[in-house]
């Protein structure tokens, strides 16, 4: 099974980028993982509505039919680093080609984007910056494949 993030923003030389990719280099030891931005906006005076239909459209361009689909979200389901790694096993067991992560734009999703996920996670019911939500998924990711394997990373 194939793992990818996709989110609007840019990879950048930011603070937390380099953290980021740490995470990224070490959950690529257990499944094949990427990350694919999609530039904000620019210039734009659209509708909060119209913004996130465009972003939506972004999104949907670069999701296969047979991905499963899952939106990091505030409105999803709250999980535990315990149930997380459980979510990943039941895809692999399942079969899953490819968990496709999903950040969205500073509005949320598209009610297309919302229509094409199969399911959606919130990290926390606060809100934090793009790249804080990487670096918090990207960690969570990597404990929930020490936690299959049966590593010590995590301490219950």
């Amino acid at each position: 099974m194939k793992a990818k993030l996709i989110f609007i923003g840019k990879e950048d030389a930011e603070t937390l980028q380099p953290a980021i990719m740490g995470y990224v280099t070490k959950i690529k030891f257990y499944i094949p993982f990427e990350t694919d931005a999609i530039p904000y906006l620019k210039n734009t005076k659209l509708s909060v509505e119209e913004q996130k239909k465009q972003e939506g459209l972004l999104f949907l361009k670069k999701i296969d039919t047979s991905d499963f689909v899952v939106l990091l979200d505030e409105h999803g389901k709250e999980l535990s680093s315990i149930d997380l790694s459980q979510f990943m096993q039941q895809q692999m067991i399942r079969g899953t080609k490819r968990v496709v992560f999903l950040i969205g734009g500073p509005y949320g999703f598209s009610d297309e984007v919302y229509q094409r996920a199969n399911y959606q996670i919130a990290l926390s019911r606060m809100t934090f910056p793009h790249i804080l939500t990487r670096l918090i998924f990207a960690e969570q990711l990597y404990r929930a494949m020490t936690i299959w394997k049966g590593e010590p990373y995590h301490h219950s």
